[in-house]
């Protein structure tokens, strides 16, 4: 699997087509995209905590979702009509409030279903926080 987008392109992609991605600042940003595997960085803020200091559990499902459509973007180009249709997570360990990354790599790409995983990992410490899988639906070329 060869990526078509850089992260760069990503980037540009997500600030023109999903402007509210960025509503809490730039907690996304996409750091590396490699054959068959994308990684996208969270900063998590104080909207994103639950009582005692934690990364809630949407936060770290959103983070999770999209790592994943980086990756599914960088191999099958600017789809925006791409859809999750199942997220499943298992959260392994406390997410402090520190950077996480979603390292998401493809376990298949057809031509119109992605299975995916993602590991949600601590950027200083690389501790896995929380591990998900998911499929995505690709829409039909035009």
């Amino acid at each position: 699997m060869t990526p078509i987008l850089t992260a760069e392109q990503i980037e540009d992609f997500l600030a023109r087509e999903f402007p509210q991605i960025h509503g809490d600042g730039t907690v996304f940003r996409c750091v590396n995209v490699a054959p068959g595997t994308a990684t996208l960085r969270f900063h998590p803020n104080e909207s994103h905590l639950r009582p005692g200091g934690t990364v809630s559990g949407p936060a770290l499902f959103a983070l999770a979702d999209v790592a994943a459509y980086v990756a599914l973007l960088a191999h099958i180009g600017p789809v925006a009509l791409a859809l999750t249709t199942n997220l499943n997570i298992n959260f392994l360990n406390r997410a402090d409030p520190v950077p996480l990354d979603g390292v998401c790599r493809i376990l298949k790409l057809g031509r119109s279903l992605a299975m995916l995983e993602v590991a949600i990992e601590r950027v200083d410490t690389r501790q896995i926080i929380a591990h998900a899988t998911t499929t995505y639906s690709i829409p039909p070329s035009k």
